[in-house]
């Protein structure tokens, strides 16, 4: 016997399980089908694991830097199967209470792979291999996505690995080699080099970080150098071989053909969506050339009942982008008012962290718009002096007549948490005089993004102009 429900929920990561709940709440029946865990791959294979190990290694690392404050540790280690035990039980936690949240708010889930056998129908191949039938009315796509791989360099998770395999090592390796200079390649390498790992990266563009704005990257790029991190840019990884008990790999660099030994290979070089055998085209859902689902601002694909959210539909691939479609997927389908997605912050967990959000000075400048733009430098924060954490910078981009704020970043202590902030600053259309008379506690971090109005309206108060 088919099991029937409103809505059929296939992938139960930040978009997929938020958008069963707010529909719970909404007053629909909804089925959460999963092929693995609850979390996707935030959850379980990259946000959250991921986060748990930096923390992991800068709590290693930092006693080091205390010494310029009359701190001295020494002898201290990592057990590294405890930091491990402990992230995979931080992990189950939160699986576990995504299925209480789900069922509180009168969903289901079911552990199994989904495809679509036609527009209101699906059938789902259940762990043991047996098959269940189900039957909606409305379906959302909320597949993710997967590492993507390079010819040569087949992921094995033994010697060449991805995120996942990284992020879940019995041992930390004592040499690693990154292909791919961006987010995840840099956090992983970062983290391992605290570890006191010997880390090259190998990055094909003429810069880390390619798709962020240059200045902001310049702290990081100091950082990696001091960790000891070898950076080859303009580079291109040609193959690789076991040399007895390690790895050579190969590479094309401006100065040359170089050959690199370590003991793993990160594989890093983006990600591709997960929308192949789900009978999408079956149930007349358009793709486009990429794989990702096509959809219009409600989130609605080319089939009229069946919607699609998160990473299977498009870049940034961000767990909070997923989340924010799923509520307005959730939303469309109970028929209340759209509401707009908004601009989708991002951050970095490089050491020091990168965040931004809305628009880059880069891009108002490819637009011809007049900005203004200010910056406040942590080397001038009491707060930042006295946790002896100065590298990098707050930076606002407004508009030069008005003075409305178009987008606004950090990169240093704690960039990540500052953003929340500046989020709904360029959210709510703030200028730079709204930010400058809200009174902001001292002495903390955040007054650095005042500063930065302050400066980016011509009268910065804690630095002199130029």
């Amino acid at each position: 016997m088919a099991i029937k429900t409103e809505v059929l929920v296939i992938g139960g990561g930040p978009g997929g399980y938020v958008a069963a709940i707010k529909l719970g709440q909404l007053g629909k029946k909804v089925l959460v089908v999963d092929a693995d865990k609850l979390g996707g791959e935030c959850l379980n294979y990259g946000c959250i694991p991921s986060k748990a190990l930096i923390n992991a290694a800068a709590s290693l690392y930092a006693p080091g830097k205390g010494q310029a404050l009359g701190l001295k540790a020494t002898g201290l280690s990592i057990d590294w199967a405890a930091t491990v035990a402990w992230k995979d039980r931080l992990i189950a936690g939160f699986v576990k209470n995504i299925a209480l949240l789900v069922k509180g708010n009168h969903g289901e889930t079911m552990a199994g792979r989904a495809r679509l056998t036609g527009r209101t129908s699906a059938e789902v191949v259940l762990p043991d291999g047996s098959k269940k039938t189900v039957e909606f009315e409305q379906a959302i796509i909320a597949t993710g996505s997967a590492a993507s791989s390079l010819p040569g360099f087949a992921i094995d998770g033994k010697d060449v690995l991805s995120s996942r395999e990284a992020l879940d090592l019995s041992t930390p390796p004592k040499s690693l080699a990154v292909i791919g200079g961006g987010v995840i390649g840099l956090e992983i390498g970062t983290f391992f080099a605290k570890l006191g790992g010997k880390v090259t990266v190998v990055e094909f563009l003429d810069s880390l970080l390619p798709v962020v704005e240059k200045d902001l990257v310049v702290p990081v790029s100091r950082s990696l150098a001091r960790l000891g991190v070898e950076v080859h840019v303009s580079s291109k990884a040609k193959a690789w071989r076991r040399q007895g008990s390690r790895l050579a790999l190969e590479v094309e660099t401006p100065e040359g053909l170089k050959t690199l030994e370590c003991e793993k290979i990160l594989l890093s070089v983006g990600r591709a969506p997960r929308t192949k055998d789900l009978g999408l085209e079956a149930a007349g859902v358009e793709l486009d050339r990429r794989g990702h689902v096509v959809v219009d601002t409600e989130m609605l694909s080319s089939a009229s009942n069946i919607y699609a959210i998160g990473d299977c539909v498009g870049q940034p691939y961000l767990a909070h982008k997923a989340s924010r479609e799923g509520v307005i997927a959730a939303r469309s389908i109970a028929g209340l008012p759209l509401e707009a997605r908004g601009q989708v912050p991002w951050a970095i967990f490089t050491d020091p962290e990168i965040s931004w959000v809305g628009e880059t000075e880069t891009e108002a400048g490819a637009r011809g718009a007049a900005v203004s733009v200010g910056k406040f430098p942590f080397s001038a924060s009491g707060r930042a002096q006295t946790a002896r954490q100065t590298e990098g910078f707050c930076k606002v981009v407004a508009d030069k007549a008005s003075g409305r704020i178009l987008g606004a970043g950090f990169v240093g202590p704690h960039a990540s948490d500052l953003i929340g902030e500046a989020c709904l600053a360029v959210q709510l259309g703030a200028t730079l005089e709204q930010v400058a008379s809200t009174i902001h506690p001292h002495p903390t971090l955040n007054e650095a993004f005042l500063e930065a109005c302050e400066a980016a309206a011509g009268r910065p108060m804690h630095t002199l102009q130029r």
